[in-house]
């Protein structure tokens, strides 16, 4: 059996001081077990958005009708709300499961060896990210579902995205400076594509804005644009990013480029045309909340999927050890 060391006054004082620094001194995970935590992070960032649709399309958006308590005298959801407030209230409780997930990823960049502090500093951009967008998210419920704050909660969760895209990737990767694997040309043709991507995903905010599915049974205002319009945009922004994407993949072909890169836009271009279909076949049967649902599911792949094209135009070595920050094992650094 394993020795637990005995925790002595000094170590109490010093695990309130920094908590970070004192897990770190006395553990060290394995790399895999901060990739893990990275996903995990990812995973829920993407999970959070799914149900927040879910209470959008059930109508249960007012289901706790104030914010930071469910009514005026519960913090909780009660029998009386019924399944609305029921679905509104366990998605503000899969929060505190997002933030448990960003957290556990912080403990394990921060405690791994070396210290990474490029990891640290995206888990902790996580952490505010989150934090920001609870607090949006209350201030949608206080506005009534406003349909350009709902947005500004949707555009919010795809920067969350972003940011816990770009950690589990640096996970997998050294610490050492970016090598291109491509040229100039083809990184402009992605940096393109991500621009184009990230006008489809705001545009799509606007077309759910416009859309009949308001979030709540009661009147709520929508955005006062042409949702046919609107619509029919999403849709030519959607096709330029399919071309672009399949020209990225015809360019890598011919330039013979890595098999990292190809096997990403391959990836994309397959899940841009599920989601595709999808957009077609919920446009032409009325907007039917299960397929609205998956569509948001999609959007947030095919954001995952361009940013993983971007970052698989370059490598990152192992970092020399001499170029990294000296930090014994049992120091208790700040954090």
């Amino acid at each position: 059996m394993v020795r637990v060391p005995k925790l002595t006054r000094a170590d109490a004082a010093a695990a309130l001081r920094n908590p970070l620094a004192f897990i770190a001194a006395r553990w060290t995970p394995d790399p895999r077990t901060v990739q893990r935590a990275a996903l995990a992070a990812l995973v829920m960032s993407v999970v959070i958005v799914v149900t927040g649709g879910a209470v959008r399309l059930t109508g249960s958006g007012l289901g706790c009708p104030t914010w930071p308590k469910c009514t005026d005298d519960s913090l909780t959801a009660t029998s009386e709300m019924g399944l609305h407030g029921a679905i509104e209230f366990g998605n503000r409780m899969l929060t505190y499961v997002l933030c448990a997930a960003v957290g556990w990823a912080i403990v394990a960049a921060r405690s791994q060896k070396p210290m990474r502090r490029d990891l640290i500093r995206l888990g902790w951009a996580q952490f505010w990210v989150v934090m920001g967008n609870a607090i949006l998210g209350g201030i949608v419920v206080l506005v009534g579902l406003n349909p350009y704050t709902v947005a500004a909660h949707f555009l919010l969760s795809s920067a969350l995205i972003a940011v816990a895209t770009v950690m589990w990737q640096r996970t997998r990767e050294g610490d050492g400076a970016p090598r291109p694997l491509v040229g100039k040309s083809v990184q402009q043709l992605v940096w393109v594509l991500v621009a184009v991507t990230v006008l489809l995903i705001a545009v799509g905010t606007v077309v759910t804005g416009a859309g009949p599915h308001a979030g709540d049974s009661s009147e709520v205002p929508r955005m006062r644009v042409d949702w046919e319009m609107v619509s029919k945009l999403h849709a030519v922004l959607a096709w330029i990013v399919v071309t672009l994407t399949f020209a990225l993949w015809f360019v890598l072909k011919a330039v013979d480029a890595p098999k990292g890169p190809l096997g990403r836009t391959r990836d994309l271009f397959v899940i841009l045309l599920l989601q595709g279909v999808i957009g077609y076949v919920q446009y032409f049967t009325d907007l039917p909340e299960v397929l609205v649902g998956a569509h948001m599911l999609g959007s947030c792949l095919v954001w995952i999927g361009t940013l993983r094209v971007l970052l698989a135009l370059r490598e990152r070595p192992a970092a020399d050890p001499a170029d990294l920050p000296e930090r014994p094992d049992r120091t208790l650094a700040t954090a």
